[in-house]
């Protein structure tokens, strides 16, 4: 007996006999059925007409993909919230949608007819290939259909709407002028991935595709900094050489332990004296090759191994303010105080030399270049 109700009268006077086996698939059909029969889901939103409503805007999917384990989990928590605000009173109408644009669903139509973006208007019509991304972005529709009524996520699939149909890009312009009348466009400058094969930006989740990404093997250079007042070379490694034309400054880690090395320049066969972090050392001297008097070494442009010699020991904040000569001149910074080595925290020595070239003033020093030879 619960709440002056026992079991008996809900039963209708019938014994309650526990199944033997519990059979979940079965009790599923049984639910779902009977909410397609009573149709439970459009009642929940018809008999909530006047009431204060709450809005629903399903991310939506793209249907040229299968669905997956992911997708009925994030179903799984927004149909919670819908369910659990029409259970507080608001009428929850919960549009679906498709989403039909996106590199994906060119890439697979492309892949599947053999073409490339450079055939589009000579081996196939402009006309044909939109109808197969049409066709293709809506392959699998059905399928998505037909879990979404399996999970139990109440959805409305019978009015979605549709990226490519002309009433929903409308919407689209119509909503942009609304922000532009309204002051809230800005123009604004972003550094976007882009891709030459495909002629495109790219999405955050576009960069997330199966084998978008992949580790490369990245051209560096490893240049050196002539300091002014003793001729000392700071070693920097950067995998961005086009930006050292514009470099203004070098940045250093106060407490990072960097090295004096006496060697020969690989390239010249020179003598030279570096600095380089004490712990990068390994990527650029083998331990075999160090000897304890570089002067007694007799070294020849013929020798394969280069000799070398550490001499000082010292942290960086030792060369902070230091000075070095500007390593390509071909444009002069027009405002700042530049050429000189500044403590940064962001240095490491995980990678190249401990030594980090920067160069804040690119954009600036480009336009003055241009400038002066126009």
């Amino acid at each position: 007996m619960k709440n002056g109700i026992s079991g008996n009268h809900l039963m209708g006077n019938k014994k309650f006999i526990a199944p033997k086996q519990l059979n979940l698939p079965a009790i599923d059909k049984e639910i779902n059925a009977f909410w397609q029969a009573k149709k439970v889901f459009e009642q929940s939103v018809t008999s909530r007409e006047g009431c204060k409503a709450f809005v629903f805007y399903e991310g939506p999917p793209s249907a040229n993909g299968l669905p997956g384990i992911h997708h009925v989990m994030a179903r799984t928590i927004k149909d919670l919230f819908c369910r659990y605000k029409t259970m507080q009173g608001f009428q929850v109408k919960r549009k679906g949608g498709w989403d039909t644009h996106g590199l994906p669903v060119e890439l697979q139509v492309e892949k599947k007819l053999g073409i490339s973006k450079d055939d589009i208007g000579t081996k196939i019509s402009v006309e044909e290939y939109n109808a197969a991304c049409r066709k293709e972005v809506l392959k699998y529709k059905d399928v998505w259909e037909d879990l979404t009524r399996k999970i139990g996520f109440w959805l409305d699939m019978n009015n979605p709407y549709v990226t490519f149909e002309n009433g929903y890009i409308e919407t689209l312009w119509y909503i942009l002028k609304q922000l532009h009348q309204k002051g809230l466009l800005y123009k604004g400058h972003s550094i976007q991935p882009y891709s030459p094969a495909a002629g495109t930006g790219l999405s955050s989740h576009e960069l997330n595709m199966p084998g978008a990404y992949r580790i490369v093997k990245d051209s560096s250079v490893t240049a050196q900094f002539k300091l002014v007042d003793d001729g000392l070379y700071l070693l920097a490694w950067t995998t961005t050489p086009w930006t050292l034309a514009s470099n203004t400054a070098l940045g250093v880690g106060k407490a990072i332990t960097y090295v004096k090395v006496r060697t020969y320049n690989a390239y010249t066969h020179q003598p030279i004296t570096v600095v380089l972090a004490k712990k990068a050392m390994p990527r650029f001297f083998k331990p075999e090759n160090e000897t304890a008097d570089i002067e007694a070494v007799r070294y020849t442009a013929s020798e394969k191994t280069i000799p070398y010699q550490v001499v000082e020991t010292f942290k960086g904040e030792a060369l902070a303010g230091r000075r070095y000569e500007q390593l390509l001149p071909y444009a002069q910074p027009e405002t700042g105080d530049a050429f000189k080595v500044i403590l940064a925290d962001f240095v490491t020595t995980t990678e190249g030399t401990g030594i980090v070239h920067l160069a804040p003033a690119l954009a600036p020093m480009i336009c003055a270049q241009h400038k002066n030879t126009a």
